[in-house]
């Protein structure tokens, strides 16, 4: 193994600190996951590897002093998803994600595409009435959507949000469950209420469901209607039976948007039943006005273990 330096000369005090994180988290990140010591001193940058991963830590550094040169703070997905790109010989890209803000929490955080893949995603979902979202779990399909969804409402896009889902529960029984069918499937909507009150809080989520302006049932609600003025989003999509999305698509309406979402891979139907995911995805790519979004496990943007269990479960046919 072989010592090698990189130096980032002029760099301020405040871009030091955004590069190697607080108490150089982001570069023990780096270490641990590259296997060795990377070490920051002032403005100089220290590693013992193999050569050939001599430009792999150097692509994940510049990328990461990319973000830092800007003197913003750089998160542990962030630190994760340069490491990924660097082992694909590719730099991340930081400058084009942090172009373009979806919109932003209660407290201020501005939410940005932290992946190739997710930027794609918000792009297609801000040129296309319709867009499909197709990917594993922990790519920000369900999260962005959403943020999306309120930007528009808040800007008077839109007049409405409407949130859907399949009745089929991933191995339980919804029949066992208290309730009428909304009541039972809203514990399932869980991940689409978190995004609602990191953007607008508990008390304006309830008052807008109050309202309507808000909707949030399960897709069997949807037969029959006309959703004009409303971003809809079609969360867990993979679980829908052919008629059923066609039947959801058939709704939009007049100025809406549709994001269906689905991970193919976890697909909860009877054996051997076709899913309106995988069906619509095939029958409707020839369609200029949709926009079809594969995510990857390179856009994951949970632990890294996540993106190693995804890949290892697809090694599998799984």
């Amino acid at each position: 193994m072989e010592t090698h330096t990189i130096h980032f000369e002029g760099m301020t005090a405040a871009q030091a600190q955004c590069f190697s994180g607080s108490q150089d988290k982001n570069l023990n990140t780096l270490s641990e996951l590259f296997g060795t010591d990377i070490i920051f001193r002032d403005d100089t940058v220290t590693f013992r590897c193999r050569d050939e991963q001599t430009e792999q830590i150097t692509l994940a550094l510049h990328a990461l002093y990319q973000v830092a040169a800007k003197e913003r703070s750089l998160s542990n997905s962030d630190v994760i998803y340069a490491y990924r790109m660097a082992l694909k010989g590719k730099e991340a890209e930081f400058e084009e994600l942090s172009s373009i803000v979806v919109g932003r929490t209660l407290s201020g955080r501005p939410v940005m595409p932290k992946t190739a893949g997710q930027l794609e995603f918000v792009k297609a979902m801000q040129t296309y009435p319709i867009v499909f979202a197709i990917g594993p779990a922990g790519t920000g399909k369900t999260y962005l959507a959403v943020i999306q969804a309120v930007s528009m409402l808040k800007k008077g896009d839109v007049k409405r949000i409407v949130l859907t889902r399949p009745a089929v529960e991933a191995g339980e029984n919804l029949g066992f469950l208290p309730g009428d069918l909304k009541e039972k499937v809203d514990p399932y909507l869980t991940p689409l209420y978190d995004a609602l009150h990191d953007m607008l809080g508990n008390e304006q989520t309830d008052r807008l469901i109050e309202k309507g302006s808000i909707e949030i049932a399960p897709l069997a609600y949807m037969r029959g209607r006309t959703l004009d003025d409303s971003f809809v989003i079609l969360d867990e999509a993979q679980n829908t039976t052919p008629s059923q999305m066609k039947m959801f698509l058939t709704r939009l309406g007049m100025h809406s948007h549709m994001v269906i979402n689905g991970d193919i891979t976890q697909i909860d139907l009877k054996f051997g039943a076709v899913s309106g995911l995988v069906e619509a995805a095939g029958i409707l790519k020839n369609i200029k006005e949709i926009g079809m979004i594969r995510l990857s496990g390179d856009d994951v943007v949970r632990h890294p273990l996540v993106q190693k269990i995804i890949e290892e479960y697809e090694k599998a046919g799984r």
